[in-house]
């Protein structure tokens, strides 16, 4: 057996430097529901400023005024910031963000960086990346293209200006347009003098200089002062689009709380940014994009990421089934934040677990399970591969336990930091003997929480372990999420055995640990300690009813098919289909490609073409209409991040020719390339 290493890069990366990325930070926002003047709109604390976007995308509305400069009003702006791994760029994009959401737009972000402790500065390899899409309506994805990329480095433009359309604009950090940073990446002549940015709206500004020189006062070294250009570029871009400023000088001050002179020097060197932009000739035009006042219900809403909202509904599942929540873990990128932020909720009766290896893991949060705890572990495919003996032993046990896989590319170590959807067969086959455990995968960041529930509820009815499938792609990307009443959560209350169960011929009450309930099939639930329900575990067969080892083979046979008819009885919704034509073609997909799918849908039907549309929460047991959903269609599209992964599985069950769109280049799909595909496939 080989063991398997992975560290939460991006966060290593960063750990010490002063530019690094927070994650979970807590922003409630409220949802903005009857605002038409976007000019009067305030934040929370007061300050005022429209919402701003930059590019030639979205409709312009109307064009204003402030002071000398222009203002114009767009609907929606995709924003890339991009640099060094060590130049803060996750900071920057998730403190813009915060920015956007306390205005009330919708959003959708992509982080996006090396899994590389510290690949070499000025490289290619090296490139992080931070792309946010907002927006004054509902929207789905982080965006296909970039209308505003900010470079902060060669590396940073060659590695994202393929991304980039024409007439987009480009923000670039002069100071680093040296030869050697540029011989680096290939260059062999500036690109900013060759002319091969003329199609693009450049922007050259001195970030390092400037910095360096609004920072004077501070006492700090030149290195010291070179990390807070991201600040300076956070400062520049919230001027431009008239984000709110104060949230994140508040942030500054209580994150540097034990070091006030580097407080204060971030501080200025965001409002030396916001400056810079105000005084500038080279910025003559700033943009705003309203809140999106019909996005959302009325409510009050936060900026959260996938593994944030799935931790949170780890935490409500626990609190709804009145169960201590524990967590064994075993630290692996895309993963670990779940480990770190259910480490800090402790009232809430979480307990958790950093074990030596995968296999530990799992182990003692099996055993929890035993003892009545919800129990939880996480992990990555990798991790996957070490955990199926004891997921195998937790199918023969029947107890509950969630199993939570963040999949990244693959095989083995493979793109620790990338998206990919390639280990659902994993999850479905990936452990010996008829070994079938329920599958459940959430669609968006939000999402997670709802998925983290529903997951809780089919472990602790049918008493068996669930797979939990999300990905780095939601893991690591966010989305604005209604914090829910309490009185909106799920019954997930669950009732232990407390006495004998069966009644044996001669009159004797006894307790049998395997005797079911005829509805679930689920067995009883027996916490370790309680009188008279003592019995056996153990990864043996059992024998029905009484759980006593057993090698009869016909009693095998029964336990093999009673474990399956449990799990293909689980009670899932039906499967809704949003078909608002009569279309002839459906797509349907499952976890993070909804974004993008849906995407791509609206873009067909707005072109006239009727296209039908269905996503997969439930991956196993399948929802019992799927199969009549599919035959109502002449041709089913499944696009998914793996080379086919789930339209096998539906050629096998249901033996209809469903046409895989396939892509596993650890990105996400892009709206554009799906609907021009989707459209191929309506017409053919």
């Amino acid at each position: 057996m080989t063991s398997q290493v992975s560290s939460p890069a991006e966060q290593a990366d960063e750990a010490d430097d002063m530019n690094e990325s927070v994650v979970g930070e807590q922003l409630l926002v409220t949802a903005v529901t009857t605002m038409t003047d976007v000019n009067a709109v305030t934040d929370a604390n007061g300050t005022s400023g429209a919402p701003g976007t930059v590019g030639a995308v979205g409709a312009v509305g109307a064009v204003g005024t402030v002071g000398a400069k222009e203002v114009r009003r767009l609907d929606r702006v995709i924003i890339r910031f991009a640099g060094d791994s060590g130049d803060g760029m996750q900071l920057t994009g998730d403190r813009f963000t915060s920015e956007t959401a306390s205005f009330g737009n919708d959003l959708s972000t992509l982080p996006n960086f090396p899994a590389e402790i510290r690949a070499p500065a000025g490289t290619l390899p090296g490139v992080s990346s931070f792309q946010l899409h907002f927006a004054d309506h509902d929207i789905l994805t982080p965006g296909d293209a970039p209308n505003v990329l900010v470079a902060m480095n060669p590396a940073a433009l060659k590695a994202n200006i393929a991304d980039v359309p024409r007439g987009a604009e480009i923000i670039v950090n002069t100071d680093e347009f040296t030869k050697r940073p540029m011989a680096k990446v290939g260059y062999l002549t500036s690109p900013l003098e060759d002319g091969s940015l003329d199609g693009y709206q450049v922007h050259p500004v001195p970030l390092t200089t400037l910095t360096i020189e609004a920072l004077k006062e501070f006492g700090l070294s030149r290195k010291e002062a070179e990390r807070s250009k991201n600040m300076f570029a956070l400062g520049l871009l919230s001027w431009m689009y008239h984000r709110p400023t104060e949230s994140t000088e508040r942030f500054l001050r209580t994150k540097f709380a034990k070091k006030p002179n580097i407080a204060e020097a971030n501080v200025a060197a965001f409002r030396a940014g916001w400056n810079f932009g105000e005084t500038t000739e080279d910025f003559a035009v700033s943009y705003e994009v309203a809140p999106a006042t019909t996005a959302f219900p009325t409510g009050t809403y936060r900026n959260i990421s996938g593994n944030l909202a799935l931790s949170y509904g780890l935490i409500a599942a626990g609190q709804q089934a009145d169960l201590p929540v524990y967590l064994g873990s075993y630290p692996i990128t895309p993963a670990s934040d779940i480990l770190h932020e259910l480490s800090k909720h402790k009232n809430f009766g979480v307990r958790t677990f950093q074990a030596e290896d995968e296999i530990a893991a799992i182990g003692a949060a099996l055993g929890a399970a035993f003892g009545g705890s919800l129990a939880v572990t996480t992990t990555s495919g990798p991790g996957v591969a070490l955990k199926s003996e004891t997921i195998g032993l937790a199918v023969s046990l029947e107890l509950p336990l969630l199993v939570v896989a963040i999949q990244r590319g693959g095989p083995s170590t493979g793109l620790p930091t990338k998206t990919e959807q390639a280990d659902l067969l994993q999850a479905m086959y990936g452990r010996n003997g008829e070994a079938p455990v329920p599958v459940v995968a959430p669609r968006t960041p939000a999402d997670c929480f709802e998925a983290a529930l529903e997951a809780a509820r089919i472990a602790l009815t049918y008493r068996t372990p669930v797979f939990l499938l999300s990905d780095g792609y939601l893991a690591n990307g966010s989305e604005p999420w209604r914090i829910p009443e309490a009185d909106e959560l799920p019954d997930l209350g669950v009732q232990f055995a407390t006495g004998p169960n069966h009644t044996l011929a001669d009159g004797t009450d006894v307790f049998w640990p395997y005797k079911r309930d005829p509805h679930t099939l689920a067995r009883p639930w027996a916490v370790p300690g309680t009188p008279g329900l003592e019995h056996r575990i153990g990864g043996i067969e059992k024998q029905d009813g009484t759980g006593n080892i057993s090698y009869d083979p016909a009693n095998h046979d029964f336990m093999v098919r009673t474990r399956q008819a449990k799990i293909d009885g689980i009670e899932v919704p039906d499967l809704v289909v949003d078909d608002p034509d009569g279309a002839r073609t459906l797509v349907l997909g499952w976890g993070s490609t909804y974004g993008p799918i849906t995407a791509a849908v609206r873009r067909l039907r707005t072109g006239g073409h009727p296209i039908a549309q269905a996503h997969l929460r439930h991956l196993n047991p399948f929802p019992r209409n799927l199969g009549e959903v599919l035959k109502r269609y002449d041709k089913v599209v499944v696009p998914e991040m793996n080379l086919g992964q789930l339209a096998t599985l539906l050629r096998a069950k249901y033996l209809i020719d469903a046409h895989s769109y396939n892509q596993v280049n650890g990105m996400p799909f892009k709206a554009e390339q799906l609907a021009t595909a989707l459209k191929e496939a309506i017409d053919a």
